[in-house]
């Protein structure tokens, strides 16, 4: 039986310096892939030029209208002169491209380091560039993109491997039996934080999406932009034992609040959007195994000793949701 190509398996070095030369750039040949799994990414040389960054989006991921609200709201935050990272301005108008079948946008090269949150300036800093992105956000809703639903989301995740037959048998009650008490957990922790503030958002704010060059942060990476509570743009760059976590919340909320008002209830939902990445993050890859360079990169998730640590590391979740949630520090 004849196994079906992945989409990407057509995407040569050569469709892609056509596709970057389609746009309007005398490309010079040189071509590296960057570290990129959800999309293909790729560093293309561009004659007497500074290189431009190619991305070439996952087919059947994002619709036009998602991948348009992705583009806009980057071209907002650069017009509010917030340090965003957005695509260049295709010659057709807009800012993606389409060629052999996959849609494209190009960035201009930003190189940085990830910052080094021990310093508490940095996180600070970090804090009133989210609470200025946060202002632009709340102007207007997105119509497309999805709003995030810790509840959804698990519940699709977890029945996506359980039916794939991802989850080893021997491992399957215990998976299925925890997923009940997580989710009656989550919906507590959801009451207790009340109605909250929905808005758009980076949606994937970790310390690798953020830059520091020449002592100024960059955002990037907005693949991921959708509604959701101002916290998810937060608790990602949370670490370490309970009073790290405190301490270094403080300081992001205290730069927030700077340029926008931050709900303490929101902290009620910290380790519900944690749980849902734990889980989310198998199902990615469950999702996308079709994918040859997931096998290939991801060889242990096959494996019995990725699910029984999947398995303990949910049990600790149920605890932690069971706990009060970390809190910046008081006045």
């Amino acid at each position: 039986m004849e196994t079906m190509a992945h989409p990407y398996q057509h995407l040569t070095p050569d469709l892609v310096l056509d596709a970057v030369e389609a746009c309007g750039y005398a490309v010079n040949g040189r071509l590296f892939p960057l570290n990129s799994y959800e999309n293909r990414v790729y560093q293309v040389g561009i004659e007497d030029q500074k290189p431009l960054i190619a991305k070439f989006y996952r087919p059947g991921r994002w619709s036009r209208p998602q991948l348009e609200e992705e583009h806009g709201f980057v071209a907002e935050l650069e017009s509010a002169e917030i340090p965003a990272v957005g695509a260049l301005p295709m010659p057709g108008g807009g800012y993606l491209a389409d060629y052999g079948g996959f849609t494209l946008a190009l960035y201009p090269q930003r190189g940085g380091q990830a910052p080094d949150i021990t310093l508490p300036d940095t996180l600070f800093r970090i804090g009133q560039w989210l609470g200025r992105i946060h202002q632009v956000g709340a102007r207007q809703d997105f119509q497309h993109r999805p709003t995030i639903d810790p509840v959804r989301v698990i519940d699709e995740g977890q029945r996506y491997v359980l039916d794939a037959g991802f989850v080893p048998d021997d491992l399957v009650a215990a998976y299925r039996s925890l997923i009940p008490d997580l989710l009656d957990a989550i919906r507590a922790c959801q009451e207790r934080a009340g109605e909250v503030t929905i808005q758009r958002l980076h949606g994937d704010c970790h310390m690798g999406n953020i830059l520091m060059r020449e002592e100024r942060l960059l955002f990037v990476d907005f693949d991921d932009a959708r509604q959701g509570p101002a916290v998810q743009d937060i608790w990602l760059m949370l670490s370490g034992d309970a009073e790290e976590q405190r301490w270094q919340l403080g300081e992001l909320i205290e730069g927030y609040e700077q340029f926008n008002r931050f709900n303490p209830l929101e902290c009620h939902l910290i380790e519900p959007l944690r749980t849902m990445r734990l889980i989310n993050q198998a199902a990615w890859l469950a999702w996308r195994w079709d994918d040859p360079t997931f096998p290939m990169h991801f060889p242990w998730f096959g494996q019995a000793r990725f699910w029984s640590d999947h398995i303990l590391m949910l049990r600790e979740q149920l605890a932690n949701l069971q706990q009060p949630p970390v809190r910046p520090p008081g006045p």
